[in-house]
Formats: C-alpha cells, sequence, structure tokens
C-alpha cells in the first residue's frame, strides 16, 4: 500500500468513528424523558464512578420506598451539583428501582413506564 492509500484508509476510519460517535449522542439525546434507560445514562455518566452495588445495600438504611428514594437521588443530585430537573431525577431513581430496589411506584409513574 502507498502513504496515499494509508491516509485515505486512516480518514475514511476516522471520519466513520465521528460519525458513530455523534450519532450515539443524539441518540442519547432522544431518549425518552419518562425512560428507564434515560436514567441508566444519567447514572452511568454522573453516579457510577463512586457507587457500586454495595452502595445501594448500604443505601437500604435510607431507602425504604419510593418517596425516600426520590428524596436520596434529589440530595446526591444536588451534592454532586448535577442541575438536574424533576424527570431527570425520577428516570435515575426508576432505573434504580428497577436494578436494586423494587419498590411500588405510585399509579401516575407507574403509566408512564
Amino acid at each position: 500500500m502507498n502513504s496515499k492509500t494509508k491516509k485515505s484508509i486512516v480518514y475514511s476510519a476516522t471520519l466513520a468513528a465521528l460519525i458513530f460517535l455523534f450519532s450515539s449522542f443524539a441518540v442519547a439525546d432522544e431518549q425518552p424523558v419518562n425512560d428507564v434507560s434515560r436514567g441508566k445514562l444519567l447514572y452511568s455518566l454522573h453516579c457510577i464512578s463512586c457507587h457500586n452495588e454495595q452502595v445501594h445495600w448500604l443505601a437500604n438504611k435510607k431507602v425504604s420506598d419510593w418517596p425516600s428514594l426520590i428524596l436520596q437521588v434529589r440530595l446526591w443530585q444536588s451534592i454532586s451539583n448535577l442541575k438536574w430537573d424533576d424527570k431527570d431525577i425520577e428516570n435515575v431513581a426508576k432505573h434504580l428501582n428497577t436494578q436494586y430496589y423494587h419498590y411500588p411506584v405510585p399509579n401516575t409513574l407507574a403509566r408512564k413506564k
């Protein structure tokens, strides 16, 4: 392969990677507002670096139902200065509830799933 062909391959691969990367961001932004996967995305981007499953086992002492789960998510996003709105807090709480806690959620929220 000559130098020009190698450069063309590298350029094409880089362009494909950039297109994939930017389309991934677009998909993340298009997530439905009340979707557990949006909560999972937010949690994995902002929370997982400090948390592991043991944190949620220990949190059982502070989280005993859906309202206390919402309260803890609201508290920690505030401490982390994330400036999430109520829907983001609810989405992360839904993700955590699905993954770890399994508390009943209010009927109005259950219908949004």
